[in-house]
């Protein structure tokens, strides 16, 4: 028998070193953080903002949107990976929330958040129009939902699952279930069936190598493979 796919467990078994710089794979979501940031910063202005980071795991987003000026709360089921993020913020003197909790049962009241930042985290999720539902509701009117995830296709298997998975090793084998990724188009959908308004979207993926052979990320103009994006909630 085969590992299990979408393996979720990886995130509580490397908490106790997740600021730690020992583990690549880990290094490598770091590292995705400044390619996320150099296009989510063009669609929000951080100051003051009121944030969910969802599905925040051991705090990297967390602690850049905090440093950007929002008002921060993190929330992840990966218990452990909570408990780190909480101590290295009070380290770090930041103020940030954080919370232990599914995006399908988001534990604020309606109208909470004025944006709300989802990253490696939809291709995940079980239920994804409830996920989304429960980002709408606790958004503000004219609030914005900003992601990123992973495009179904074969090309993404193979990217993704064959080669970063099982055999360059940038990331556990069993991280991901291919077949729980997500078309743009189908998240679109979701997004509308939320009440959210798909605005744009663009690519995310590797744009050169470090001092220590792991990538860094950036904004890339296909979006074949992963993908980031945002809708906002109307209005009215």
């Amino acid at each position: 028998m085969g590992k299990a796919r979408n393996d979720l467990t990886i995130y509580d078994d490397t908490a106790a070193a997740w600021w730690s710089d020992d583990i690549r794979w880990v290094r490598v979501l770091r590292n995705m953080v400044p390619g996320r940031l150099a296009w989510f910063d063009r669609h929000v202005d951080w100051t003051g903002r009121r944030v969910l980071d969802l599905g925040c795991a051991g705090g990297f987003m967390a602690e850049a949107l905090a440093r950007r000026g929002a008002q921060v709360t993190g929330i992840d089921p990966a218990r452990k990976a909570v408990e780190a993020a909480r101590a290295h913020a009070e380290t770090e003197g930041l103020s940030i929330a954080y919370d232990v909790g599914a995006g399908e049962d988001l534990p604020y009241e309606a109208g909470s958040f004025d944006a709300v930042v989802c990253v490696d985290v939809l291709e995940h999720v079980r239920d994804l129009d409830r996920v989304m539902a429960e980002v709408a509701r606790v958004l503000v009117p004219g609030g914005r939902f900003l992601f990123d995830t992973i495009n179904r296709n074969a090309l993404s298997r193979f990217a993704v699952v064959t080669m970063a998975e099982d055999v360059m090793r940038l990331l556990p084998r069993g991280t991901h279930d291919p077949e729980m990724f997500i078309t743009p188009a189908e998240l679109d959908r979701a997004a509308r069936k939320a009440g959210l308004r798909p605005l744009n979207r663009t690519g995310l993926g590797p744009r050169g190598v470090n001092r220590r052979g792991d990538p860094t990320f950036g904004p890339l103009p296909f979006t074949w493979l992963i993908y980031m994006g945002y809708a906002e909630k109307p209005l009215k």
